[in-house]
């Protein structure tokens, strides 16, 4: 399937997330560690397709819950899609996340 996430249904992106997930977890049996991220990437970004970026607010602080990584907060800036950019932790570089990741107001 060559379709963007962005053009697909609902339908289309969940059995996206579940082709996804099956690939990652083979890729994790085999010791494939570099193929397993990049399916794990790829199903966060389809699911923040899932998402919609209205629910989530400029100046608000969220909670990051990487995969594999100790949870920070996030304070968005400003939306572009279903990316979410701002700051981590209190850090002075921008940097953009999934909104599939963000979670938990706080």
């Amino acid at each position: 399937m060559n379709q963007r996430y962005g053009q697909m249904t609902n339908q289309e992106l969940t059995a996206e997330v579940a082709r996804l997930n099956e690939l990652a977890k083979k890729a994790e049996q085999k010791g494939m560690v570099s193929e397993f991220a990049v399916h794990e990437r790829k199903k966060v970004i389809a699911q923040s397709y899932l998402l919609n970026p209205d629910d989530f607010n400029p100046g608000e602080t969220y909670t990051v819950g990487e995969p594999g990584a100790d949870e920070s907060s996030f304070v968005i800036s400003y939306m572009n899609g279903v990316f979410a950019w701002g700051y981590r932790d209190g850090e002075a570089s921008l940097s953009a996340i999934p909104i599939a990741l963000l979670t938990n107001k706080t």
